[in-house]
């Protein structure tokens, strides 16, 4: 079982910073991808970027250039730098990892509670 709890969302202006941290805590062999996707009410969850425990990446379009996925494998820790913020970026935020609880288990998968965005004058 894996834990996730994120930090670092607020209300932050148009053009602005913010920081997200999703930390993993719990029992589990080795955690694989993990990712931050987010959500607006009355549409689909979507990705915005993921990296795996190798460190190669993946954005949407829509993050790329103006938001950065690392991670510190060492804490279990996955962040999201998000630059030059716009009103559209508004949205709760998800944490989502995949682990296994053994090396020959099968991948499974959890998300965080959220974290909400706000991108506001």
């Amino acid at each position: 079982q894996v834990q996730l709890v994120e930090s670092g969302g607020g209300l932050v202006q148009p053009g602005g910073s913010l920081r997200l941290s999703c930390a993993a805590s719990g029992s589990f062999f080795s955690i694989n991808v993990m990712g931050w996707y987010r959500q607006v009410p009355g549409k689909q969850r979507e990705l915005v970027a993921f990296i795996t425990s190798g460190g190669t990446t993946n954005y949407a379009d829509s993050a790329k250039g103006r938001f950065t996925i690392s991670r510190d494998n060492a804490k279990n820790t996955v962040y999201l730098q998000m630059i030059s913020l716009k009103p559209e970026d508004t949205a709760v935020y998800y944490c989502n990892a995949n682990s296994k609880r053994a090396f020959w288990a099968t991948l499974e998968n959890y998300w965080g509670q959220g974290t909400q965005v706000t991108v506001s004058s």
